[in-house]
């Protein structure tokens, strides 16, 4: 069982990131392109439990991979925090056609161009959403660890967003569609 920990942050723009994760001396890994698919029951059962099942399409350099992933429910802890299962497939149609036969439909689809550094034993990950803007995410060993790179960012004063990028995404077309 593999526990993720992350920060995450929103932010105005990137442009000042990128230059202090070059001043730090932070690798740059790759860019790329996420289209996350959310699946749930008709009851809503993941989603009111603060869990998820996701496919992930990954494009970079032009290489196509999918990752299944299931998340917890998020943990009592400062930072974001839940128990994270993730493989990779080969087969997202059928992985789509399985998840239908267990009572599983799609319920989201949320896009992200993403851009990863690696910082002091985080992945600092730069993302840009469609009507959600942009945003940062820190994610680490440790707590303390991830604090720290978070400082050295000049991030400190930003707070921590617990939501995934799911539930943003599903209030901010909820509001949409009621007009807001």
């Amino acid at each position: 069982m593999c526990t993720e920990i992350e920060a995450k942050l929103k932010v105005d723009s990137h442009e000042e990131i990128v230059k202090k994760l070059a001043e730090l001396g932070a690798e740059f890994l790759e860019e790329q392109l996420q289209t996350d698919y959310y699946f749930d029951d008709v009851n809503a059962t993941l989603t009111k439990g603060d869990k998820c099942l996701r496919l992930r399409r990954l494009l970079t350099d032009q290489k196509e991979k999918f990752f299944l992933t299931y998340k917890g429910a998020k943990e009592e802890h400062r930072l974001k925090k839940r128990q994270e299962i993730e493989l990779g497939i080969e087969d997202a149609a059928s992985a789509q056609k399985l998840f239908a036969e267990l009572g599983y439909k799609q319920v989201l689809v949320v896009e992200k161009k993403r851009r990863v550094w690696r910082l002091a034993r985080c992945e600092v990950a730069l993302d840009e959403l469609p009507m959600l803007g942009s945003f940062v995410e820190i994610e680490g060993p440790e707590e303390d660890k991830i604090a720290e790179v978070q400082k050295n960012l000049g991030l400190a004063h930003l707070p921590h967003i617990v939501e995934t990028y799911a539930c943003l995404m599903a209030r901010k077309l909820r509001q949409q569609n009621s007009g807001q």
